[in-house]
Order: C-alpha cells, then sequence, then structure tokens
C-alpha cells in the first residue's frame, strides 16, 4: 500500500499532486480481491481471540435490484490497524428473506485486505425491487450481528409513501448520540447523513468523551483517520441505527479538515501559515481512504488518492429522486476571507463555486431527466440567504451558498425555469434548526418561493443547545424566508406522499447525560405543488 509518509520530492516539487502522485494511489488500490480465489482452505480456519465486528454491520446505496453489505474486522478498534495482522482475511456473507436467516437468497466470500483497513464492501446483484432483507458476516469462527435493508421500488414505480431520516454533526467529544435511539425505533426506510460524520480535531480534556489521537494538532495521517473513524463506530447507538436500514453518505468539512475548499486549508488567521497545497491533498487522500473504508459505499466510489467521486442519485420510484452532492472537494475559496460577511462584490463572482463545473452539469441534466413528484437535494451547507445579525458581527455566511450567490440563484433560476417538480434541500452543517423558502433571490420578499429548505441540526456537535433563539423576532424580519428556527439536538424526520411531504423536528433536551428525552418539537408540512412550508 502507497506510504503518505514517503512520497517522493520529486511529485511534492511540481507544487500540487500530480498524475503520477494520482497512478500511485490507483495502483495501491485498484485490483484488490473481492472473492477468495487466492485463500486457501487453511486460510478459512481463522479464530479469533476476540470478537473482530466490533463496529458492526452497514448497508448503503440501494437501488431496486441492489445494495453495498459492509462491515469491518477489527477485534481492537483502539489500535489503527483494528487489532488485525496485515494479511488478507475471507470473510463470508449471506443475505435473507427473514430475521431468522433461514430464506438465504444470496451468499458468497468476499476478502478484507489490509489495503482498505480490512474493510469490507460487498455489492449485492439480483435483489428484488422493494423489498426488506436481512444479512449478516462470518470470518473465521466469528459471527456478526443481523442487520436489516431494503432495496428501493423500481424506477417507474409509484410507492405509496417514504419515510426517512437525516442527520449530521455528531461530534463524538460534545454529546452523546442519543438521537440515533429515537431513530432506530422511527421504522425509517432510508438514512441520510449529510456530513461531519466525524471531528479531527484533537482531544481536549473535561469534555463529555475524549477524542481518540493526537491531544495537540488535528488528526492528519491515515491512522489518524482510521482510528477517529473506528472510534465514532464503536458508539452503540450509531452502531445499531446503521442495522437499521440502509444509508446514503455524503461528507462534509470535518471529515477531511474545517472549512476546507478543494485543495485549500482554513485559514488560520495568524497562528500559522497555509499548508502547501500538495502536502494538503496528500492529507485530503488520507481522509477521503478512511471514510471511503468506514462507509457502505460502492467500488466505483473508491478513491483515486485525493480524488473521490461522491456525488449520485436515487430513486424512490416515482415519488422521490435524491441527488446527493458534495459542495466541498470541487469549490473555490471562500470569498471576502471566509465567517460572516457583507455581500460584497467578491461573493457575487459568477466564478464562484460550491459543485465545480463538471457535477453542476450533472445536477442540471439530472433534474430534466427526472420524472419524479419530489426532487430533492441532499447537500451540506446551508441554501438559504440568510443575513445574521449578532452583537458582535452580522453578514452572510461565506462558507454557505451566499458565498456562491451567483451559482445559488442560477441553480434556484434553473429549477423555476425548467418546472422542476417539488424542490427540496436538506441541509446539515450549521448546528441548528432552520425551515427557509427558497427564492431566486431569498432578499426579494415578494418574488415567488421556488423551492423549501430543511435545515437539521446536530447530533451532538455544540453540546446542548436551546429551543429559544435570542433576537428570533429579529432574524426573521429580515430574513422572511424563515419560517423556523431553534438550536436543540436531534434530526430530521420526514413522511413524503404523492401529496404532501412532512418534516418532524425531533430533538433530544439532554446530550451530555445518557438517556435524554426525545420529543418533536415542530413539524411543517409542504404541499405537492404549491411550494412553500406551512407548520403542521
Amino acid at each position: 500500500m502507497l506510504d503518505l509518509t514517503k512520497i517522493p520530492d520529486a511529485v511534492r516539487s511540481e507544487g500540487s499532486v500530480s498524475r503520477r502522485l494520482v497512478l500511485a494511489y490507483g495502483a495501491a488500490l485498484a485490483g484488490l480481491p473481492l472473492v477468495s480465489s487466492r485463500l486457501t482452505a487453511a486460510d478459512r480456519k481463522i479464530v479469533f481471540e476476540s470478537n473482530p465486528f466490533t463496529l458492526g454491520v452497514a448497508s448503503g446505496d440501494p437501488d431496486a435490484n441492489s445494495l453495498v453489505l459492509w462491515t469491518k474486522l477489527a477485534p481492537d478498534p483502539t489500535t489503527a490497524q483494528g487489532g488485525m495482522n496485515p494479511e488478507m482475511v475471507p470473510v463470508s456473507w449471506e443475505i435473507a428473506e427473514d430475521e431468522s436467516m433461514n430464506k438465504v437468497v444470496f451468499s458468497g466470500i468476499a476478502v478484507a485486505t489490509p489495503q482498505l483497513g480490512h474493510s469490507v464492501h460487498v455489492e449485492v446483484q439480483g435483489l428484488k425491487p422493494a423489498r426488506w432483507y436481512w444479512y449478516r458476516f462470518r470470518a473465521g469462527d466469528a459471527v456478526s450481528p443481523i442487520g436489516r435493508t431494503r432495496t428501493l421500488p423500481e424506477p417507474n414505480a409509484e410507492p405509496d409513501s417514504l419515510r426517512f431520516a437525516f442527520a449530521s454533526c455528531q461530534n463524538y467529544e460534545q454529546g452523546l448520540f442519543t438521537a440515533y435511539d429515537q431513530m432506530a425505533k422511527d421504522n425509517l426506510d432510508l438514512v441520510f447523513h449529510l456530513g461531519d460524520y466525524i471531528y479531527e480535531y484533537p482531544g481536549k480534556e473535561n469534555q463529555v468523551r475524549k477524542h481518540s489521537g493526537p491531544t495537540e494538532g488535528k488528526i492528519k495521517t491515515l491512522d489518524d483517520y482510521r482510528l477517529r473513524h473506528m472510534q465514532y463506530r464503536s458508539d452503540e447507538l450509531l452502531n445499531a441505527m446503521h442495522a437499521q436500514c440502509p444509508w446514503f453518505v455524503t461528507w462534509d468539512d470535518h471529515e477531511f479538515d474545517n472549512n476546507y475548499a478543494n485543495d485549500i486549508q482554513e485559514e488560520q488567521r495568524g497562528f500559522k501559515p497555509r499548508t502547501e497545497r500538495v502536502d494538503f491533498l496528500v492529507q485530503r487522500a488520507a481522509a477521503y481512504q478512511a471514510y471511503y473504508e468506514m462507509m457502505p459505499l460502492r467500488k466505483q466510489t473508491l478513491p483515486e488518492g485525493p480524488d473521490m467521486t461522491i456525488y449520485r442519485k436515487a430513486s424512490f420510484g416515482r415519488l422521490a429522486e435524491f441527488f446527493v452532492l458534495d459542495t466541498r472537494q470541487y469549490r473555490t475559496d471562500q470569498p471576502n476571507g471566509d465567517g460572516l460577511k457583507p455581500m460584497s462584490e467578491e461573493a457575487w463572482k459568477p466564478s464562484n463555486t460550491l459543485l465545480g463545473k463538471q457535477q453542476r452539469g450533472w445536477l442540471d441534466r439530472s433534474l430534466l431527466e427526472s420524472t419524479a413528484t419530489w426532487n430533492v437535494l441532499a447537500q451540506q451547507v446551508m441554501f438559504a440567504m440568510v443575513e445574521i445579525n449578532l452583537r458582535d458581527r452580522s453578514g452572510f455566511s461565506m462558507d454557505q451558498w451566499p458565498g456562491a450567490a451567483f451559482e445559488r440563484m442560477a441553480l434556484m433560476r434553473f429549477m423555476a425555469d425548467r418546472k422542476v417538480p417539488n424542490p427540496v434541500v436538506l441541509t446539515g452543517d450549521i448546528h441548528a434548526n432552520w425551515v427557509n423558502d427558497l427564492r431566486v433571490d431569498d432578499r426579494q420578499a415578494d418574488s415567488p418561493i421556488v423551492a423549501t429548505e430543511f435545515v437539521g441540526t446536530s447530533i451532538s456537535s455544540g453540546g446542548n443547545g436551546t429551543k429559544e433563539v435570542k433576537n428570533l423576532d429579529q432574524l426573521k424580519a429580515a430574513n422572511p424566508g424563515v419560517k423556523f428556527h431553534n438550536q436543540e439536538r436531534g434530526y430530521v424526520r420526514c413522511e413524503v406522499t404523492a401529496d404532501r411531504w412532512t418534516s418532524d423536528y425531533v430533538v433530544v433536551e439532554d446530550v451530555k447525560t445518557a438517556g435524554g428525552a426525545a420529543l418533536t418539537r415542530a413539524s411543517f408540512t409542504v404541499e405537492s405543488g404549491r411550494p412553500g412550508a406551512q407548520l403542521s
């Protein structure tokens, strides 16, 4: 496997990550064995001294006939190698039509390789559409927990309803993942995780829990990222929720580095200079590989060095089309030095982008091709152009869509002009709940509403939040599109039919102690064909 600490100086001296570096990564990761053709019978008699399935099981990226089953062998998740020796291990898998695993429909053997941290990604083909399945893995004499998963309806099917949740921002140190305990009781079809699955910050004392790894400086190496992911996945509530239903995942910034933009590191504001971009991309390659290893993603997502294509779409019949976006990897630098700033000329530059040219073209084409009743952007940062007024500063967030205002308005105008049916935007990142009606220009309150944005708060980031927000009336007066805003912790549960979309804002009153109560704080409905959210 490619050692990130030994990138040749000749490659570094080019001032950017060259094709040679990408090809080196490709050579290291391509052609990894998916079946056990090279494993002997003796290899199958592995005996583990402790449970290798400490990180549980997961499934993801389903379509009508296939999905991904995931696990990772880690008898000791407190070490970077998970307690595994650097050797290939056969892992058998089976998927059944019943929870007791008596009606097995497909089975096989995959190989857990040290190159990918002994993670397993099995793409099961030939499944029936709109069907629940159960699955498990075996390695040596150990058997994994049983997970539940499902396929999506056929693209032309017209399902009656869809029930899913979306979540983001789960800082291990700042709170417990109590929200997942309630989510597991919701009987969901799907989960969308919109980023900040881990946080890259060093471990601190006097927190709810303490990060593994360095106590000074952010994590940077492949071992660092692997350890951090394993610590998070060792959480029993998160672990259990992954086993409940398939997930669609995308990243934001903390899976790599706070507020990064493509190959540009966050400004450190005088504390230290910006990292050389080549070194930063070497670090990005490590972060992206660890992310792939730990998520139920298809092989087509396998990173090539510092590049990993994660934007994609999924059809829940003709009821809903989901467009899972990436607003980090291809974006331009935040204008105006990032932060909360007025909408200056820098923010309006047509060259500013969060999507990049290729992803934006793919999104436009996909929206035009969609025949779904609801068209859903599952993405990271707030889409609404909300002016924040605080005592010591005010303005629009340059890290969010106002930082690419021209692109944002062009996308809204595209959806309005092309009559894209029922656009809905799902958002994370901001550690607060929002409901926003979206216009081409949100500052023009008398212009037509084009879409609705549901912004979900954090699972735990920021610790216990607040139900009441100071100066909320003032904020709403300055931003007429804002229908709801608070700063509690939790997630958003959505019920979708052909006639209406309902979003329930589920909050947890205390994430710093176990057993915090969960309740629905507010519910909003959008009627099909009538843009704009209404309090239910």
